[in-house]
């Protein structure tokens, strides 16, 4: 089996390349394991790199050395991949998919990421070409999530800083917009604020909207914000943040459903895992158990389990 390490220059607030390079020669040269490390160039990189490995036949391990667009990218080489397991050693300021592990900072340590279990995890297809391990979002909030690359990139801001710049830019631009929203059975012709499509707990840098969804139950967690005004948001984003959607029974509604389709009256955001796609009808569904995923021996990761 070979160790592919793919590292993204660009995640994070400064390049990781040699620090990541020279810690993975030291541990896998140490540990006798076969391993070869690739740099992307430009986006998208990441994901070809992944594809040529599974494309391959050979067994590998695959780890998506930068943040979690690094690990998005990896995830949409290896979709239905059986002979690829993939994992995040992380160097971005948010690394929020492995915040539903019982130890993050777990990730960080390259021996312990060699001595690994391994889960099968579902992912959200979008569009029927691109896919989530994480969590998608439309809305007020995708606005908010695919402009924080900007506001990560200013001194002395972290992940979870960024993303409350840029919900101040964009409450000042408007909130609220018209969508025809069908889950499953459901339809919803209203105004919503925000759309939430959850596989992972965590997003925007300290965001956990969906606290109790599980990345292996063949469900999305989908949550609805009805129309708010300016100061509605500000009062009710710190209990969103934290998964206390049920203290709002009245303007967040919890599913679990297995298809959402959106329609817009225009062109809107969809953030996928933090990239930007755009579209005036979205869908997204689940795809149940098809990645594989490997982390550190001992961790938990289901709600139940922790």
């Amino acid at each position: 089996m070979k160790h592919l390490f793919i590292i993204n220059p660009a995640a994070g607030k400064y390049d990781h390349t040699g620090e990541f390079a020279n810690k993975i020669n030291k541990i896998c040269q140490a540990k006798g394991v076969t391993f070869e490390v690739l740099v992307s160039k430009a986006p998208g990189d990441c994901t070809k790199i992944a594809q040529a490995a599974a494309a391959s036949g050979e067994e590998h391990h695959i780890y998506a050395c930068g943040g979690d667009g690094t690990l998005n990218e990896v995830v949409n080489g290896v979709v239905g991949a059986e002979n690829v397991a993939i994992t995040h050693f992380p160097g971005g300021s948010g690394n929020d998919f492995i915040k539903l592990f019982s130890d993050p900072e777990a990730f960080k340590d390259l021996e312990r990421l060699l001595d690994y279990e391994t889960a099968t995890f579902d992912l959200i297809r979008c569009q029927d070409n691109y896919y989530s391990i994480n969590i998608c979002s439309m809305g007020f909030d995708a606005r908010i999530g695919t402009q924080v690359g900007t506001y990560k990139k200013l001194p002395l801001v972290t992940g979870s800083g960024a993303y409350a710049l840029s919900a101040v830019a964009n409450i000042v631009k408007g909130i609220h917009r018209h969508y025809v929203v069908e889950l499953d059975e459901k339809r919803f012709d209203a105004r919503q604020s925000l759309i939430c499509i959850s596989n992972g707990r965590w997003y925007g840098g300290g965001f956990n909207p969906t606290p109790d969804a599980e990345p292996d139950d063949g469900l999305l967690d989908v949550l609805l914000v009805k129309a708010v005004s300016r100061v509605t948001v500000l009062k009710i984003i710190s209990k969103y943040k934290a998964g206390k959607y049920k203290d709002y029974p009245d303007l967040i509604k919890h599913f679990r459903c297995k298809r959402i389709a959106i329609h817009c009256d225009e062109d809107s955001e969809i953030n996928l895992d933090g990239e930007l796609l755009m579209a005036k009808d979205a869908l997204f569904e689940i795809v149940p158990q098809s990645i594989r995923f490997f982390y550190p021996k001992g961790l938990t990761y289901n709600v139940n389990a922790e």
